[in-house]
């Protein structure tokens, strides 16, 4: 005879305003990056966190608005635009800070929920965009400041130049499962670097 499955632990209660939201939205990452967005329930959620259902509900309408709202608090922040002196260093720290997201829970989170049906959904996929342009935006910057400073050519376009840099550690993520790390960033970069320098990342 088998014995019955411990009922799932109740987090601490959280109290109402900016405690409990924050709890909630913590929860959800928790949940999204353990059981994924399909397997995501409310009543896990209110679990985790330590609240009632019901005060879920009252916050959040569905369940893709907490997935959203979990999200976008995450990463919809200040992000640290390194100045260090030289386009190397500047997308090191951009790349390595990358690399340092997407192996937390909120960035696994993150990662799972785009690569799953979520992403179908018209509120997450704008979501999703949305946090993907603010951060090219606000690493723009970075590029311009080596143009101007004669290190990178005069047609670099950002973007382009931010994509190529990105791409190596999504394709390992996404493609292939293998681990990123820094040594992931640092050849991310030289490959950013030289594309730029052959002058194919003008703007299309």
């Amino acid at each position: 005879m088998t014995s019955p499955e411990p009922a799932p632990k109740r987090g601490p209660a959280v109290g109402r305003g900016s405690r409990m939201r924050a709890a909630v939205l913590e929860a959800a990452i928790g949940e999204l990056t353990e059981t994924g967005y399909a397997a995501l329930t409310v009543d896990a959620v209110a679990q985790r966190a330590g609240v009632h259902k019901t005060t879920i509900y009252r916050n959040w309408k569905t369940p893709d608005d907490l997935v959203a709202d979990a999200l976008t608090h995450h990463f919809a922040t200040d992000v640290p635009i390194p100045d260090t002196g030289t386009v190397e260093g500047d997308l090191r720290a951009l790349a390595r800070s990358l690399v340092a997201t997407m192996n937390t829970d909120a960035g696994r989170a993150l990662l799972t929920t785009a690569l799953s049906d979520a992403a179908r959904t018209p509120r997450l996929a704008e979501i999703k965009r949305a946090l993907f342009e603010d951060r090219f935006r606000r690493a723009e910057p970075v590029v311009t400041r080596a143009v101007g400073r004669g290190e990178l050519p005069a047609e670099t376009d950002p973007a382009e130049l931010l994509k190529t840099l990105v791409a190596p550690v999504y394709f390992r993520l996404v493609f292939t499962g293998e681990p990123v790390d820094a040594a992931t960033a640092d050849r991310a970069v030289a490959v950013a670097l030289a594309a730029a320098r052959a002058r194919v990342l003008a703007a299309p």
